[in-house]
């Protein structure tokens, strides 16, 4: 009840400072890549306007307002905090803020039918980026089709002057491409994308020999420019540093510019990071959040990243959730994708898991090869005694499955973990 009445509030309050200030909006949803797009999208307009974006993944009914509002996060049970942020609301909506932003970049996020609609309601977009459909909150949208259904939102409820950001790659977003009245730009790696990005190459550190950022050249009407993004080396990050040059493209941020600007982003926690690790090996920190194809992109990562004859791959992966009937199916479908890729060892944390186990002994992993715990720290103690000098570990899983407990395990300076792990908060640490 008091959550109901706390949301009644913010959203009229919200939608009220919308409506004094005329922000553009820019709205970002898909099932997956939001914080990496919003993100991207921030760096690259940040060269030219005065851009705001929702703090980590504040995404939702509570955290889109308070962005709105001008507060990084959620004052929780707080009276004081809650009544500073009514507060906040009402001295903007009072007093003229000469410096409310230019640009607001805001990630919605849909755990249900009708989310997308509810917060478009509150900060109908100028630009709506629609960046991957796929197997994501199942257990509550039921279908791919549903789920499709959701996300479109982002782009129909556009105007004639406003734009449409699409990921060409993706079949199940271009199939809504008629869904929208605003013009439409269009992102990825195929031929046809109106931004096309080409020669995607993972950079190595020379003195250690470890991949230390990746490079790519993009294409836009005619012009060709390289893009260089360091502390990451995953291919399928790529989309997203195109959908924040596409959005630059719209608010008159050259292709030069935009590279520049995304040069100087920092590589974000959780999100395919490089981290070093004890005895000489290599983290590859993706312990954000997990779901079936971002999962099945990073193992092809861990697979092209060239290794000493001598040293393996590792796989630990936690359960994804969220996944309803799909639940069983898309986590062997993983393992199967573990044993095709030849990944060395897999490590799998949760019940849900154990059916990516499972799979993989099917497809051709030995029994040596692969090991099932029930909880993030007794798989990270695990990991510490098999690690070998040279060795490369992937690290992914939901956010309740505490992956990131793992990485902090065998990270070769956990007194950075504050700084460079995810869930690092007070809030997380008795979780």
């Amino acid at each position: 009840m008091l959550k109901s009445i706390l949301q009644y509030f913010l959203r009229g309050l919200a939608k009220k400072i919308i409506k004094k200030y005329r922000p553009d909006v820019v709205g970002i949803t898909g099932s997956v890549g939001k914080t990496s797009v919003k993100e991207a999208v921030t760096a690259v307009l940040s060269s030219k306007f005065n851009v705001r974006s929702n703090h980590k993944n504040y995404n939702n009914e509570i955290g889109l307002p308070l962005t709105i509002i001008g507060f990084e996060q959620s004052p929780g049970r707080s009276v004081l905090g809650w009544l500073l942020v009514f507060g906040r609301a009402l001295h903007l909506l009072l007093v003229k803020n000469k410096n409310y932003p230019e640009i607001l970049a805001l990630e919605m996020g849909a755990d249900k039918p009708g989310d997308i609609h509810y917060l478009v309601d509150i900060a109908p977009c100028k630009v709506g980026v629609l960046t991957f459909i796929s197997h994501a909150h199942t257990e509550f949208f039921k279908t791919i089709k549903k789920i499709a259904q959701e996300k479109r939102v982002i782009i129909s409820h556009l105007s004639h002057d406003d734009f449409a950001v699409l990921n060409f790659d993706n079949e199940l977003v271009m199939q809504n491409a008629t869904a929208t009245k605003a013009e439409i730009v269009t992102y990825g790696f195929k031929e046809g994308a109106d931004l096309r990005a080409s020669d995607v190459n993972i950079i190595n550190d020379e003195a250690t020999g470890w991949p230390s950022g990746l490079n790519f050249k993009v294409n836009f009407k005619g012009n060709t420019v390289p893009v260089f993004f360091s502390g990451v080396a995953a291919e399928h990050l790529v989309p997203s540093f195109l959908a924040g040059l596409a959005v630059g493209s719209i608010f008159g941020v050259n292709l030069v510019e935009g590279a520049a600007a995304l040069r100087q982003l920092k590589p974000l926690a959780g999100h395919m990071r490089l981290i070093p690790g004890i005895k000489g090996t290599l983290i590859i920190d993706d312990t954000y959040n997990s779901s079936p194809e971002p999962t099945k992109s990073a193992l092809q990562t861990l697979a092209q990243i060239q290794i000493k004859p001598s040293a393996e791959r590792y796989a630990v992966l936690g359960d994804m959730l969220e996944l309803g009937t799909e639940t069983e199916n898309t986590h062997r479908e993983v393992g199967f994708k573990a044993a095709e890729l030849g990944i060395n060892f897999l490590i799998t944390v949760g019940e849900a898991s154990k059916h990516t186990a499972a799979a993989a002994r099917e497809a051709g992993l030995g029994e040596h090869q692969v090991a099932s715990f029930a909880d993030s720290v007794s798989a990270g103690k695990f990991l510490q005694e098999k690690l070998e000098p040279g060795d490369v570990v992937l690290i992914k899983g939901s956010q309740s499955t505490r992956m990131e407990k793992i990485v902090k395990e065998i990270m070769a300076e956990p007194l950075k973990a504050q700084e460079l792990l995810v869930r690092q908060g007070a809030e997380w640490a008795k979780r």
